[in-house]
């Protein structure tokens, strides 16, 4: 029997970084497996700097997409190949390529009614696991575990001859240290804090001597864009780099400051300095992993109301939010030298 195991991964950046506490406690366990991750294109480079990832198979279904045929005809093509999947996404076609292939075991939470497309089907207790990474990290354990024996902090691999390539390429290897500005967040407005208060930390870090990179995804251009406009003394790349070149430069940042967004993740898993700012959403389910980490929010009785834009128009888990209180909390981590 083949010892090959495959995980279908998420499809949010976030998500698919917190997978990696599944694959160390897995490579942990059994170090001879093989781990394959099947991911969507966009997060195959990720996937392949997470230690224990040992290959990748590109996810061709769009996100939400059924498309069953060609869903069999995949998973029938890689018969043979794995003793083992676990399914990380709760949908019912998520777990369809395992199924087709014929894996025999089949490990994932019940959800969607896909009891009987899992040959290992748990169910999920929310209230005993309040974080994502724990879930993720459960699946390592044997059935009927009801909370995980462990779960280790996800990490990034980094190159330092990558990065240096990166910086190069985009004028980047020289002048001051920098601070990362994570301005997007895929979920919605509600997670965002204003352009205007990015900008306003970002002139304060520009005058006290170091630079501000933005960074984001393409649908963050034009959050990017307004931050620019506001600041022109940013170095505006949202929407401007791919996801290696991100990875890259967070890894050369000197501190991080991002919404809870995928990007605060990354800055996490590869042990920068952090500061995770929240509104809509709560730390108690996707905190940034790494023990320097610091969340900001306004503590208001609104929040987390885990809206995608503030039903109550005020925004001012947000908006209250000022720059000044970032900037102080950024002090210390740039006075260490982190």
């Amino acid at each position: 029997m083949a010892a090959e195991l495959l995980i279908v991964g998420p499809s949010w950046l976030g998500d698919a970084v917190m997978m990696g506490s599944l694959v160390g406690r897995l490579k942990a366990a059994r170090a001879e497996r093989r781990i394959t991750v099947l991911t969507p294109a966009h997060l195959e480079p990720l996937a392949r700097r997470l230690p224990g990832v040992d290959d990748t198979l590109v996810n061709p279904f769009a996100h939400g997409a059924l498309q069953l045929g060609e869903r069999r005809r995949f998973g029938r093509a890689l018969r043979g190949r794995f003793a083992e999947a676990i399914v990380l996404p709760h949908s019912w076609k998520s777990a369809l390529v395992p199924f087709f292939a014929g894996i025999p075991r089949r490990t994932g939470f019940i959800g969607e009614a896909r009891r009987f497309i899992l040959s290992d089907a748990r169910p999920l207790d929310e209230a005993a696991l309040p974080r994502m990474v724990e879930r993720f990290s459960l699946l390592a354990d044997p059935p009927g575990t009801r909370t995980p024996r462990e779960t280790p902090l996800p990490r990034l691999t980094i190159e330092p001859a990558s990065v240096s390539a990166t910086l190069a390429r985009l004028g980047l290897a020289s002048g001051p240290p920098a601070v990362a500005l994570c301005v997007g967040a895929e979920y919605g407005q509600a997670k965002r804090w204003p352009p205007a208060h990015y900008a306003d930390l970002a002139r304060r870090l520009v005058g006290a001597g170091y630079a501000a990179w933005v960074l984001g995804g393409p649908s963050d251009a034009g959050i990017g864009d307004q931050v620019a406009s506001l600041a022109p003394e940013v170095v505006n790349l949202a929407g401007r780099t791919t996801l290696p070149e991100a990875i890259d430069l967070i890894g050369a940042a000197k501190a991080v400051v991002s919404n809870d967004s995928g990007l605060m993740h990354v800055a996490a898993a590869l042990g920068r300095p952090v500061i995770g700012l929240y509104g809509a959403t709560s730390p108690a389910f996707a905190p940034p992993l790494s023990p320097g980490a610091i969340v900001l929010r306004e503590d208001l009785p609104c929040s987390p109301c885990g809206k995608r834009i503030c039903p109550l128009g005020h925004f001012k888990c947000m908006n209250d939010l000022a720059p000044a209180r970032v900037f102080a909390a950024l002090g210390p981590v740039l006075a260490a030298g982190a």
